[in-house]
Order: C-alpha cells, then structure tokens, then sequence
C-alpha cells in the first residue's frame, strides 16, 4: 500500500524525542501460553466423527476448552468455504457499501490502494489460553500488506463490513499521520487510530452492541464500547506494559482522537 508523507496535526499526538519509550527498549510483555487438546482433561477427541462430539457438547461432556478446539477443528474442515464466501462479501462491499466506497475514495486520494489484490481472506487460528481466555481476531491491517479478514469469524455481511472499515481507517490513518503502529515511539497513535476505528466503523452502534454482544445500556453505552475496544487493542501492542498503562493513554488523547470525524464529517454508522 501507498504511503504518504504528511505529518499528523497539531491536535494529534506526536512522538517526543525525550521520552522514555524513545530512548528505552520496549518491555518485554509475557505471552500467554497456548493450550493443546487433551481428550481425557476437555472431553473432546478429534479422531471421533464430528457428530459424536457434537452430541457430547450439548450433553454437557466437553468442557469450555474443548469446544474450542472443536470449533478450530471445524474452522479447518470449512476453510475454503468460508474463504469463498468472505471474497464474495468483499465484493459486494467494494461494489455497494456506502462506508466501504468511501473509505476506498479517501485512501485513493491520499495515494494509497485498497482493493480485492490486497484485502485478503483467510482463516484465523484461535487459542486458547492457560487462564481459559480465547484469544480470537476478526481482521487486521499492515501497512505493508494491506487488510486481513478472518473469514472464519464472520457471523454476517454485516459483521464483515464494519470490521473491513475498522480496518479502513486505520489505513486512512496510516496514509495520513504515518501511526507508530507498534508504539516504539508513543502508545498514544495507536491509542487514537483505535478509537477512531472503532468510533467510525460502526462496530459500536448500539444494535450491535445490545443485540449482538448483550449490552443494553442507554447511557453511555457508544463511548464506552469505543474506550473498551481501544484499550484492549493498546494492550495487544508489543511496547504497552499492562491494562493500567493501556487505560492511562487512552485517557490521555481521548478527548481529541473522540471528536475527530476525518474522514468523515460525522459518525456516519
């Protein structure tokens, strides 16, 4: 993808010469141990048919785990499946989205390319954790590779499309500001992109936060949702030490990095 070489805006943050993070080797941050299947400690044996472990799932004989790697295992048998039924998506998207065609427009007239050469699907491995978390993705971008889509984690066209623009902005971002993705530098640009993303995608509207995630708050409930997601997206860069750093940036750039709407002129989802 294209780069371009202007500089962020007063109101965004920008890297300091004299700070810690630019003078100091980043943290080593601990990565978590991935668990393998064990039939005897989940109750899921792969060398059965699908259909026998299927009932064990709804008779209560596998634990969390296990279905988990149940799921992974199905993900692998389905891969070209839902491969072809992410590009078909894309498609569409590029063709009649609203938001997708003008996150296209804007990233163009910065020089950059989006399109079906380097907006890839693919599936995406899940894990599992030691402390029982899952650690799953739905998409990602690279400046030097374009966008990710996972296509295995895709519930609808829906879901795709507001994952495909979160991605979007961070490109526009990308193209604009030339964010210190990794923090290397200053954790506040990637505090600000994911704010944005998630602001603008319309990942955070409230339908699909009640209907799809089960948060039915009336208050507040779009700029916590946005806070949420950009703290744990800072939390997963190389350079953030923990949750107590990852909330202290964003904090930090909240009020500026919220009420910028670029491209757009509003929130548009």
């Amino acid at each position: 993808m294209a780069s371009n070489k202007s500089n962020p805006p007063s109101d965004s943050p920008s890297p300091s010469a004299t700070s810690p993070d630019a003078s100091t080797p980043p943290p080593q941050q601990s990565l978590p141990r991935f668990l393998t299947n064990d039939p005897a400690r989940t109750g899921y044996d792969p060398t059965a048919k699908w259909w026998l472990n299927y009932f064990r799932i709804i008779t209560g004989k596998v634990t969390r785990e296990g279905i988990e790697h149940y799921r992974e295992d199905r993900y692998r048998v389905h891969e070209a499946r839902d491969c072809a039924r992410c590009e078909s998506q894309r498609d569409w998207l590029f063709a009649y989205s609203p938001t997708v065609r003008f996150l296209q427009e804007k990233i163009s007239a910065l020089g950059g390319t989006l399109d079906a050469s380097n907006v890839v699907c693919r599936r995406c491995p899940g894990r599992v954790a030691e402390d029982g978390s899952v650690v799953r993705q739905s998409g990602g971008f690279s400046p030097d590779h374009g966008i990710l889509l996972c296509a295995n984690e895709f519930r609808n066209r829906g879901h795709l499309e507001d994952t495909l623009a979160h991605e979007m902005v961070h490109a526009w971002d990308h193209l604009r500001f030339q964010v210190d993705w990794a923090g290397r530098k200053d954790l506040r640009h990637s505090a600000c992109t994911e704010i944005r993303a998630s602001m603008l995608s319309g990942e955070c509207r409230w339908a699909r936060e009640s209907f799809t995630r089960g948060n039915w708050t009336l208050t507040q409930q779009f700029q916590d949702c946005v806070r949420k997601r950009a703290v744990q997206s800072v939390m997963a860069r190389p350079t953030c030490k923990d949750d107590v750093q990852a909330v202290k940036v964003v904090n930090e750039v909240w009020d500026s990095c919220f009420a910028d709407k670029r491209p757009f002129d509003e929130v548009y989802r």
